[in-house]
């Protein structure tokens, strides 16, 4: 599957901000999705996933209750509804996905095929 990212940007630290990722390519209801971050240095890290159908969702403890994952299958997209943004979200946002095989959604990052070019969230105090 190929994943566009976008929606991000340079705002100030308690505003809202929500990327989209936009898929092709394969069945995209079959995958589980992920948002994963990196900073200049810094390993990948998980931000938060969600189950092929929506139902189960993850989240790293640094973004529970201030970051929402939701999934469109009918428009083939994903989202990630960040609110309440600290400086220490600044990163750049990737998308990523894997062909589910289980109902089980993996944060490990090593485990997903698919990646879309990252988008850039900056988070200003």
């Amino acid at each position: 599957v190929q994943l566009q990212a976008s929606g991000g940007g340079l705002v100030q630290a308690g505003d809202s901000l929500r990327l989209s990722c936009a898929a092709s390519g394969r069945t995209f209801s079959f995958d589980h999705m992920g948002w994963f971050r990196q900073t200049p240095g810094k390993e990948r890290e998980f931000v938060a996933a969600i189950g092929w159908s929506g139902a189960s969702t993850y989240y790293a403890d640094s973004v529970k209750d201030r970051f929402t994952i939701s999934r469109d299958n009918a428009k083939n997209t994903a989202y990630l509804q960040m609110n309440s943004l600290k400086p220490e979200d600044t990163a750049v946002y990737y998308c990523a996905a894997y062909r589910a095989r289980t109902s089980v959604v993996t944060t490990t990052d090593r485990a997903y095929d698919s990646w879309g070019q990252g988008t850039l969230v900056t988070v200003s105090s």
